[in-house]
């Protein structure tokens, strides 16, 4: 347990909660330094942002709302986008308004450059962490890996199962696991399908004579490729009327491990609007070296390693 999560893991804590119950236990996370989570509610016209703590309002001013804001490497979109979401924050202050009530000054910045320091900075490539996330796009989707600091995850690392959009897969506020990949940059990319399990592993829950379900991915003039699972794909006859993206019925015909094949008949489709699921993972350990897709039969060699050096960031 690294104590930094992807916001909104802590909000509902027991710890977290008890911390706001009062202003006395509030100035005891100020002097602790504590990193407390809560409900942003609005973003005013100077794009500081309002949080709810419960006994009080917290205010968390623009150039605090994010690492790179006071900089401008970073766009005040990453502090609108905010608003009715959890917010990680440290106390930096208490004053008064204008009506003379007491209000928590907040830094969501000091949060995630701790978090930075002590926590992303020292991953290493390979190393699995949790995350969430954030928003989707054509080219992959996007993750907080830890105190809303976000990382990339490329499409073409999702699933070995290839797919038109990573919403076939997730939805933002999903929580995932995410293997760190690499940095370049200074900006951290991850990848997902190392987690998903091999060919042989995915195959193994399939046997010769089974109909089953799948998702047409694509449709060639030899035939259509049907996924099974996101890491497993099986080549189907061509039928008349199939459409990627449909659902199918398919029959298994034979599976052919020394050659990572799978062939399929289609029994039938019907269009069907996919809506993903909780990823599935076979690997669960906190750091993976190496990730051999192929069977050791294979000719075809699938492989992922991750190199060993640490990520050297400016925290």
């Amino acid at each position: 347990m690294t104590g930094y999560y992807p916001e909104g893991r802590l909000i509902n804590t027991m710890e977290n909660l008890s911390s706001m119950q009062s202003l006395s236990q509030l100035t005891e996370a100020y002097h602790d330094s504590r990193i407390l989570e809560a409900r942003a509610v609005v973003c005013d016209s100077s794009h500081n942002l309002i949080v709810d703590l419960g006994i009080m309002k917290g205010i968390i001013p623009r150039e605090e709302g994010a690492m790179g804001i006071k900089e401008g490497t970073v766009r005040d979109i990453a502090v609108i986008s905010r608003v009715n979401r959890p917010v990680c924050f440290v106390i930096t202050d208490f004053k008064k308004n204008e009506s003379g009530r007491t209000v928590a000054i907040l830094s969501r910045r000091l949060a995630q450059e701790r978090c930075m320091r002590e926590y992303i900075s020292r991953l290493l490539p390979g190393d699995v962490v949790d995350a969430r996330i954030t928003h989707l796009d054509s080219f992959g989707a996007f993750a907080d890996i830890g105190c809303g600091i976000v990382s990339l995850l490329p499409i073409d690392s999702i699933s070995v199962s290839r797919i038109d959009h990573p919403r076939e897969r997730f939805t933002v506020g999903m929580e995932i696991k995410a293997v760190i990949k690499s940095v370049e940059n200074g900006r951290i990319s991850l990848t997902h399908k190392e987690l998903l399990g091999t060919w042989e592993e995915n195959a193994q829950r399939f046997q010769v004579g089974e109909t089953v379900a799948g998702i047409i991915r694509s449709v060639e003039e030899y035939g259509a490729f049907v996924e099974l699972a996101p890491n497993l794909a099986g080549l189907a006859e061509m039928k008349d009327g199939i459409a990627a993206g449909q659902q199918a019925s398919v029959y298994i015909k034979n599976i052919i491990p020394n050659r990572m094949k799978i062939k399929l008949i289609i029994i039938d489709t019907f269009d069907y609007e996919y809506h993903p699921h909780q990823p599935e993972y076979f690997f669960t350990g906190s750091h993976i070296d190496s990730f051999y897709y192929s069977p050791p039969a294979s000719d075809k060699i699938i492989e992922t390693h991750f190199t060993p050096q640490p990520m050297l960031m400016n925290a």
